[in-house]
């Protein structure tokens, strides 16, 4: 039986994830359980997510996967969860349906998602576009 979906295909923060996140080298979307997951040869983003120990739902949020430094502080914020499942192996919840995200911040969190987890030769595609 699969699961049933947890987005609405309609949401504007998810069209802005979209736009950011498919425009990686070698990225794509896929629905597993529920929800976008977005990977190139595995997942590095995944919209909307739930805690890990209150199960409360965050179904407007990005989970990435950051580096060690930058996960203990992202823990220390308000807007951050640990998620289900995802979060014991190092990823972070991120939570978008609030007023002042800062989509700068996002796209950081992505880029450091996708680098820790792409293949080398993605990333040396992707920094090749930057120059």
């Amino acid at each position: 039986m699969p699961h049933p979906i947890m987005f609405d295909e309609t949401d504007p923060l998810l069209a802005r994830v979209r736009a950011l996140v498919l425009a990686y080298p070698g990225a794509q979307e896929k629905i597993s359980h529920g929800r976008p997951f977005f990977f190139t040869k595995t997942s590095f983003a995944v919209y909307g997510g739930s805690e890990k120990d209150t199960r409360a739902p965050f179904p407007r949020s990005l989970i990435v996967k950051p580096d060690a430094d930058e996960r203990r502080a992202l823990l220390g914020e308000a807007h951050t969860y640990l998620p289900m499942y995802l979060g014991p192996s190092g990823w972070v919840g991120y939570d978008l349906d609030r007023d002042a995200v800062d989509w700068a911040e996002v796209a950081e969190l992505v880029d450091m998602s996708f680098r820790e987890t792409a293949p080398v030769k993605l990333v040396r595609e992707l920094d090749e576009r930057l120059g």
